[in-house]
């Protein structure tokens, strides 16, 4: 409290503070741009909405092939190996880019144009070879006795993949998996280098327009009311499962 009051006093007091203050704080520009702001953050949380179920999908099934021995799956354990090194090691930023201005430059048949979709497209590909790792990391988590022991039962190791090993890493991985989300719903605002009208472009086209930038800090705020309950339901979550990990240990 005393850092923080240190702070404000520094920047209130500050010369240049007034000027500050018209430019990113005028309530009555952020009054004026918020309908607009609002219209576009739905394009945010739609974006999230539609990417982080084909996410999951994605992680999912590139963990899944990434855990197997079968020789006969080697070609795909290596497509596998490939997509993750190759999308976690570009920028996110950088993969919105290429699919947003490039995909369209292809003039393929069926490939949608809406920059909307190109965007979201990225963030899958983007997003999917992370949570891929982390379910992965989950996956490897389980003891191999779990598997041994399904399998005396008379189970496949399909089946004591399905039903034995992914519940148990599924719910190990809950709370990484809602952080890389919440990095999801932060990293929407990226659809606006690709000129997606979303809350960022929107907030951008508004001050570019009337010279002052307050719509930037309602958007701020908008992903700060929706990202800290999002954070704070996944340390809830966290503490929750050491809780029930410790009464298992006694």
């Amino acid at each position: 409290m005393v850092v923080l009051g240190v702070l404000a006093v520094v920047v209130v007091t500050s010369p240049g503070w007034p000027r500050v203050k018209a430019t990113f704080f005028d309530w009555s520009h952020a009054r004026a741009a918020f309908p607009a702001v609002w219209k576009g953050f739905g394009k945010n949380v739609a974006s999230f909405l539609i990417a982080e179920p084909l996410i999951l999908l994605i992680g999912v099934l590139v963990a899944v092939v990434r855990s197997t021995t079968s020789a006969a799956l080697f070609p795909l354990r290596l497509i596998a190996v490939v997509y993750t090194d190759l999308f976690r090691g570009v920028p996110t930023l950088l993969v919105v880019l290429l699919c947003g201005l490039g995909l369209p430059a292809l003039e393929l048949q069926g490939v949608p144009t809406d920059t909307f979709w190109l965007g979201t497209f990225a963030l899958v590909l983007s997003y999917g070879a992370y949570v891929a790792e982390v379910f992965r990391a989950g996956i490897d988590s389980i003891h191999p006795s779990q598997v041994a022991s399904a399998t005396a039962l008379g189970l496949s190791n399909g089946q004591a993949m399905r039903h034995v090993v992914l519940p148990q890493a599924t719910r190990r991985v809950v709370p990484p998996l809602l952080n890389d989300f919440i990095s999801l719903q932060k990293d929407t605002a990226l659809l606006s280098s690709i000129f997606v009208f979303e809350a960022v472009f929107t907030a951008q086209d508004y001050g570019l327009y009337n010279f002052n930038y307050t719509p930037f800090v309602v958007v701020a705020v908008l992903f700060v009311a929706l990202t800290v309950p999002l954070a704070r339901f996944t340390d809830w979550l966290g503490r929750r499962m050491m809780r029930r990990e410790r009464a298992g240990a006694r």
